[in-house]
């Protein structure tokens, strides 16, 4: 499959919104989404022929979206005109992945001292439901299921402007952390890392909740790893 009809496939379905949504935000949303997904990798083009078709729009609510993208980074344009999706370096890919667990840090710290009794219980119920999932090593299916386990987190924080930061940071980081979770062979120990929030949330420890969550969100537990998560990231995906 050529880079086009990758970008022509992800977008295929755009993000579901009112029809009052301006026609810029949708097309960002649906990039934003691709992206997240992993139906758009870096250095993938963006075809904006094929987005003006699909929107039955002109090119200046296409150019609001990518502009606004490529602002929050996760586009870059190319020299001779076009945009394509930001591919990072190794420096920058960690010290982002760095700021990423620290903000997770924060939320699921606030998500301890302002969850409703509700809200824990419910945390706990869905890392019990996910147990079946981590014993199958289904990673498709933990991939959604971890999704779902911070979304309840960010709720409980209530914060949405942490939240809408994080989920930024996750679509630029989601390939290359995904990578990383293939590679080193990851969904039993992210249940067990789960585990341990989970039990400082039912202990009110906000501070062990935070580690927890930092352990959890590091790309290795040791150099070992981290080294065997660097070596086997592709690179065509890495800035030169």
């Amino acid at each position: 499959m050529t880079s086009a009809k990758k970008t022509v496939k992800a977008l295929a379905k755009p993000a579901t919104a009112t029809k009052f949504t301006k026609a810029s935000d949708k097309i960002r949303v649906a990039i934003e989404t691709a992206i997240k997904n992993g139906a758009l990798l870096p250095g993938d083009p963006i075809d904006e022929a094929q987005l003006a078709s699909q929107y039955k729009v002109s090119r200046t609510p296409i150019r609001e979206a990518l502009i606004l993208l490529q602002a929050q980074g996760l586009l870059t344009s190319l020299p001779r005109g076009g945009m394509v999706v930001a591919k990072m370096d190794l420096q920058q890919l960690l010290q982002l992945w760095e700021l990423l667990a620290e903000l997770e840090g924060v939320a699921v710290r606030l998500a301890c001292q302002r969850m409703t009794p509700d809200e824990r219980e419910a945390i706990a119920s869905h890392h019990a439901n996910s147990r079946a999932v981590a014993e199958a090593d289904d990673m498709a299916g933990w991939q959604h299921s971890n999704l779902q386990f911070h979304e309840l987190i960010y709720r409980a924080s209530r914060n949405p402007y942490l939240r809408q930061e994080v989920l930024r940071m996750r679509a630029r980081t989601g390939y290359y952390r995904r990578h990383a979770f293939g590679a080193l062979g990851q969904v039993k120990a992210s249940f067990e890392q789960h585990r341990h929030i989970v039990e400082a949330f039912n202990k009110s420890d906000g501070e062990a909740a935070a580690q927890a969550m930092l352990a959890h969100m590091r790309p290795a537990s040791d150099a070992k790893g981290l080294t065997d998560f660097i070596v086997n990231l592709p690179k065509e995906v890495l800035a030169r």
